[in-house]
């Protein structure tokens, strides 16, 4: 942001004492010290456990910026890459609402398919919607074999998913999609902390028990596990 443009340069100049040290080259020098992040990046960039997982997270997401504006759309996006991932999802409905005539955007909904595949086995974009990795099972597994939630393994916190296959379909078409009551609709968080400032959306998993039984788990997926 324009405020570390400005303040960060001055950083020598203060360690050496040559100019005066303001309060936010203090916060900065404090919590760098303290492997935080500094207050006043927190107010442009996006939360992270320690510095060095934030700095890290800088340059995944620049990698991803940067190979979508000079080289080409990636073929699969990293969820928590985004700052704003309910907007890239809204940006993707919109996209498919106007590749079909006569779609309304109110009437036309987010659904999903989960591979049984990762992101190092995707060779190409889908035909339509975007391929998402990045997520992790937070109560329970994954089988690979049926597709299907399992039960959580011991002493496993957390479960990486395959990519996920997110697209649209319109509810006000004679064909549109229908919910399946033995699809569990998980929800999604930017970060372990759930709460509505951290909810981006819902995800349909298929399941061999009903979904009360992963509502009793708490099952959720989340984009940041540190």
């Amino acid at each position: 942001s324009s405020g570390i443009n400005a303040e960060w340069p001055l950083r020598p100049g203060a360690i050496d004492g040559t100019i005066i040290m303001n309060e936010n080259l203090r916060d900065a020098l404090d919590n760098m010290y303290d492997a935080r992040i500094p207050n006043l990046w927190l107010k442009g960039s996006w939360e992270s456990s320690t510095l060095g997982f934030w700095f890290t997270e800088l340059l995944e997401r620049t990698a991803q910026f940067s190979t979508w504006i000079y080289q080409a759309r990636p073929k699969v996006f990293w969820m928590t890459g985004f700052f704003n991932p309910q907007g890239f999802l809204t940006a993707m409905r919109q996209e498919v609402t106007r590749a079909h005539k006569g779609w309304a955007l109110d009437s036309v909904v987010l659904f999903n398919d989960v591979c049984k595949v990762f992101k190092e086995d995707i060779t190409v974009a889908p035909a339509e919607g975007v391929y998402v990795h990045g997520l992790y099972l937070d109560g329970a597994s994954w089988d690979r074999k049926t597709a299907r939630l399992a039960e959580q393994a011991p002493k496993v916190l957390f479960v990486p998913l395959p990519v996920i296959h997110m697209f649209a379909v319109n509810n006000a078409s004679p064909g549109g999609k229908k919910e399946d009551p033995n699809l569990y609709m998980c929800p999604i968080y930017k970060k372990p902390r759930r709460q509505d400032l951290t909810f981006i959306t819902s995800v349909y998993l298929r399941t061999a028990q009903q979904p009360e039984h992963w509502v009793m788990r708490a099952v959720a997926l989340l984009c940041d596990i540190k």
